[in-house]
């Protein structure tokens, strides 16, 4: 008998389901990015994203996404998984290409140390989201104020054009999507633990919510630290 060997076969075993659930979410988060880059490469390089803008096109995809994030979100448990999966490469096909947009306001080799800045920031974040054992399903609700009240100001200050608000919305934003992350990753453990639903929609549940965390990690860091063209 070993002695020195105190590891529960039972928590090792549902440590091996989480690593499963992890690793097959985020590659279906990697493949949501690599659409959204290449869709809106495609956009930037062909010119797509000036029609976007010009015709209206834009506001257009804007509302098309919300809705396509609102019926995932509230309806992912009695969808198929391949409706599931469906509604979120939409999503990010269709998030390529209003992101187009930040190939022409900033240069790309900061677009590409933010992505890189970004993508280690992001791993970090999980890491700790995966490892903790606290208690922290009451960061949810204090998240989504911070948050909710962070893009009404954001909103408002379009028509005010409040450069030190900008920035100040962008730091508090950012922090909060550190926070989002983390409560999203021990969140996934949470559902798998529970078996809440079927893995595949779980893995493409679990990639939605962070590729969004992702993309607005993204976004507010290139707000920040991004060089804009001249």
């Amino acid at each position: 008998m070993d002695l020195y060997n105190n590891s529960d076969p039972i928590n090792n075993t549902n440590e091996i389901g989480f690593n499963t659930i992890l690793s097959n979410t985020f590659f279906r988060m990697f493949l949501g990015l690599l659409a959204s880059a290449i869709a809106a490469l495609y956009a930037y390089y062909s010119g797509a994203y000036i029609k976007m803008i010009t015709s209206g096109m834009y506001i257009t995809l804007t509302i098309i996404e919300l809705i396509v994030v609102i019926v995932f979100s509230l309806a992912f448990r009695k969808l198929s998984s391949t409706t599931v999966s469906v509604l979120y490469f939409a999503y990010a096909f269709l998030n390529g290409f209003t992101l187009s947009v930040i190939f022409a306001a900033y240069e790309l080799s900061s677009i590409g140390i933010t992505f890189l800045a970004t993508s280690l920031i992001f791993g970090a974040l999980s890491y700790i989201g995966s490892k903790t054992e606290k208690d922290i399903s009451n960061w949810g609700t204090i998240l989504s104020v911070v948050l909710i009240v962070g893009l009404i100001l954001t909103i408002i200050n379009l028509f005010i054009g409040n450069t030190l608000l900008d920035i100040v919305l962008d730091w508090v934003l950012l922090l909060v999507f550190f926070g989002v992350t983390i409560y999203d990753i021990n969140t996934i453990k949470a559902m798998q633990g529970i078996g809440i639903c079927d893995d595949e929609k779980l893995y493409v549940y679990g990639a939605m919510q962070l590729y969004l965390d992702f993309i607005n990690i993204f976004l507010r860091i290139l707000s920040i630290f991004g060089k804009r063209r001249d």
